[in-house]
């Protein structure tokens, strides 16, 4: 039989809030992260896209000045939402740091530190480039800061999997917590790409809505004039525990996990398989990991990141796993509130879920006016109550074709 495995702290900063809580009270009155972008270099650049989800609260605000000096901002937001989540959890002294793990992820790494080293590098020479760029720039930055202040030695894993990366490294502390490779994981994800460069790029391949004259609306997911999707920054993370160690020290328990699924397209770089197959095989393959049936799962939190085809896509997924079931299925679409974290998207979707569960409500979907009628979902507008025990997907799918889907139960 499969252990249990159960979560018992959570934390985050995000375009919502400095915190998970905070992050979580927004979503459910329904506020917008985005906004615009003040910062010189949007005019000096003339970018297109002159908007983005930015953290509520900066990073900077939230660490010891020396401390931020020495990480890459999605190292800052990394640290930030692990020391939540460790501090939610209570554990303090009682854990064996050789059974304490670490699975993190980002999408794209150091991205601010890389581009700021080649400025100097260019500007000022070779002597100018400080000596901390290559470990402030790989991508196991964030993994191993948290690893170093928090204690942990079971192993610090880094996933990078666009899109995808934070629900796949949630999947792969399930894993490995089954596979007794420890008895406490901090698992979830960090971003911090809203740099000229990202954005541009994103814009050039038409992927980022273009309604600079209002953010606040601009992801709208379902909706017929959806035109894009809303970068956004932030960190997530989930302390994820065997429901027996949680149990002998008194934790308190959010929500169980009971399953993960990675699976992979073959089909483009960019664009999802239009049919959804294998996106659906990961929604299948998490479903039944515990041996659940299809008809039990009631809620989904959907990748949804406001794209034309992105949107389709996923719902031709969500047909083909759940049938005539679907119409039983109440799917929230947060990005419209927080924008698109990219590597941390699923870290602070997964959070959403297991509060959803926890708290017995589900987040509402904003910016929704009108459905596109080729989307035929009971999208969830305004929060809503739920009862009894619920069992819900988190949903990621990123550039290259990945796709990771986590399941969680009321507990």
């Amino acid at each position: 039989m499969p252990k249990k495995i159960v979560v018992t702290g959570i934390g985050a900063t995000s375009p919502l809030g400095g915190n998970a809580r905070d992050s979580w009270n927004a979503l459910l009155a329904g506020e917008s992260g985005a906004r615009p972008i003040e910062a010189d270099w949007v005019a000096a650049l003339e970018l297109p896209i002159t908007f983005a989800a930015q953290a509520k609260v900066p990073a900077v605000e939230q660490l010891a000045r020396i401390e931020a000096k020495r990480l890459d901002p999605g190292s800052q937001f990394a640290l930030i939402a692990a020391r939540e989540a460790w501090e939610d959890a209570g554990l303090g002294e009682d854990f064996v740091p050789e059974r304490f793990g670490v699975d993190w992820a980002t999408g794209i790494g150091g991205v601010w530190t890389l581009l700021d080293a080649w400025d100097t590098l260019r500007e000022r020479g070779p002597r100018r480039v400080l000596p901390m760029t290559v470990p402030m720039l790989m991508p196991n930055a964030p993994a191993a800061a948290i690893e170093m202040a928090l204690g942990a030695r079971g192993g610090a894993r880094t996933v990078v999997s666009a899109c995808a990366s934070s629900t796949e490294s949630i999947a792969n502390a399930y894993d490995h917590l089954q596979q007794d490779l420890a008895d406490v994981i901090i698992a979830g994800g960090s971003e911090a790409a809203i740099h000229p460069l990202p954005l541009a790029s994103f814009a050039a391949m038409q992927a980022l809505s273009k309604r600079n004259d209002d953010p606040a609306t601009a992801s709208r997911p379902y909706d017929l004039t959806r035109d894009g999707f809303v970068l956004g920054e932030g960190g997530a993370a989930v302390v994820l525990e065997t429901e027996e160690h949680a149990l002998a020290r008194g934790a308190k328990i959010y929500a169980e996990v009971v399953g993960g699924a990675v699976t992979s397209d073959a089909y483009h770089i960019t664009a999802p398989d239009p049919e959804g197959s294998a996106a659906a095989r990961a929604m299948i393959r998490a479903i039944e990991h515990y041996g659940y049936s299809r008809t039990d799962i009631t809620h989904v939190n959907a990748h949804a990141t406001s794209t034309p085809v992105g949107d389709i896509a996923e719902y031709n997924a969500l047909k083909r796993v759940f049938g005539d079931h679907l119409a039983n299925i109440a799917v929230s679409a947060t990005k419209a509130s927080t924008g698109h974290l990219l590597g941390a998207a699923g870290g602070i979707e997964a959070i959403f879920t297991v509060l959803a569960l926890h708290e017995k409500v589900l987040p509402p979907t904003i910016n929704l006016s009108e459905q596109d009628p080729d989307i035929d979902l009971d999208v969830v507008r305004e929060p809503r109550k739920i009862e009894g025990d619920v069992i819900a997907l988190s949903n990621s799918f990123g550039f290259g074709g990945h796709n990771a889907v986590v399941a969680f139960k009321s507990y």
